[in-house]
């Protein structure tokens, strides 16, 4: 092994997953000592979660593609693991990153835990004898044991021996969990490095133009939790009470593909005039919206950290958040479902907007940290 590249797998399946693995693969492709290369499981399939933003963040062709598709959890995350192994077998790396909490994430992270190397290599002095599993956004928790995001969290941290961190709760999470302090890693936000590299080719977006709205004269709306939007008794009084704001301010709404069949179900009548119902768009185009949007809402994670960053108020539709630092220090307020509590914050923010300051480390160099405590561990020089 003596001169030879640490090879590394970088794991990305969801739509999720791209911004935060983005920056990771373009510091490690540009550090000598390492060779990297790119593993796609196919868990969001489609050109609209997809294609399309490994076009708009420049991440080089996946090496291999799983194409694993949509499936119950147990399913895709058996099919993942069956899939995953053979690549391992194959490439025989010595350290494998996965990023966030998907099924793609735990999976992956439990065939690594398991699986012997036919060549051992030197790890902390000693021969290591399987690959070194690396999570990236760890310790997050949202203390809710009904998300199975929050499972795939706990898990993953579990089995992973270097654990990256974007925020101080969640360190204090893994402390409290009896983590070792050597596997904590205080880095901050990769997904904030794709951000900022990519805002200024985002305010070139003609996205706005295109759809004929004006900045700070919309709200912008995502949703997609299966809590959410499953059941139609809950989402019709969501969209109920959205409607509501939106005969103030309009909202334009990117239908994710489990959120569109429902939406008929729900027996909300979204006019028009004061809804834009889209097809899901590309990173950019997105960005372009968030960062020009008067208000965003929200049940996504990411989102969250996002508008933070941008100085731009949220509204997070959910009982709770695994990132409470964009409620301690950024622009997020945590709503509910609750319709009078959708209102009241809707009347809140527009009276008084929340001003917030962006956390420490959420300043584009997440990713050089990461591999500058990669190369101190694997003693790449």
């Amino acid at each position: 092994m003596a001169g030879l590249p640490i090879k590394v797998l970088c794991v990305a399946g969801a739509r999720p997953n791209f911004p935060k693995i983005a920056p990771l693969m373009k510091v490690l492709g540009e550090t000598e000592g390492f060779e990297v290369h790119l593993v796609h499981t196919g868990q969001h399939y489609d050109d609209a979660l997809s294609r399309v933003f490994f076009e708009d963040l420049k991440i080089p062709k996946p090496d291999l593609d799983l194409e694993v598709g949509s499936a119950s959890h147990a399913l895709q995350t058996a099919e993942v693991m069956r899939r995953f192994e053979p690549v391992l077998e194959q490439e025989q790396p010595q350290a494998v990153v996965v990023v966030g909490d998907v099924n793609s994430t735990i999976a992956c992270a439990l065939v690594v835990s398991k699986f012997p190397l036919k060549q051992p290599f030197m790890w902390r002095g000693k021969p290591r004898h399987r690959p070194v599993m690396i999570h990236v956004e760890a310790g997050l928790r949202s203390f809710d044991e009904e998300m199975p995001e929050e499972i795939n969290r706990r898990l993953t941290d579990t089995i992973s021996d270097l654990l990256f961190v974007t925020e101080m709760d969640a360190v204090t999470n893994l402390r409290n969990e009896g983590v070792a302090e050597e596997r904590i890693h205080f880095v901050g936000n990769v997904m904030i490095d794709t951000l900022l590299a990519a805002r200024d080719k985002a305010m070139q977006s003609g996205i706005l133009e295109e759809l004929e709205l004006e900045k700070d004269k919309y709200a912008l709306l995502t949703l997609h939790r299966p809590s959410n939007v499953d059941d139609s008794t809950v989402l019709g009084k969501i969209l109920g009470a959205l409607d509501e704001i939106a005969a103030e301010r309009p909202i334009v709404f990117p239908v994710h593909p489990r959120t569109k069949p429902r939406i008929a179900d729900a027996g909300v009548a979204l006019s028009p005039e004061r809804w834009k119902l889209i097809d899901p768009v590309g990173y950019l185009d997105f960005l372009r919206l968030m960062s020009s949007a008067h208000l965003v809402i929200t049940d996504s994670g990411g989102i969250q950290e996002e508008t933070t960053v941008l100085g731009v108020p949220c509204m997070t539709l959910r009982e709770n958040t695994e990132r409470p630092v964009t409620l301690s220090e950024g622009t997020n307020r945590l709503v509910g479902i609750d319709p009078d509590a959708i209102r009241a914050s809707w009347k809140a923010i527009s009276q008084d907007p929340p001003v917030g300051r962006v956390p420490r480390y959420w300043d584009g160099q997440a990713a050089k940290r990461i591999v500058a405590v990669l190369a101190r561990e694997f003693g790449v020089q």
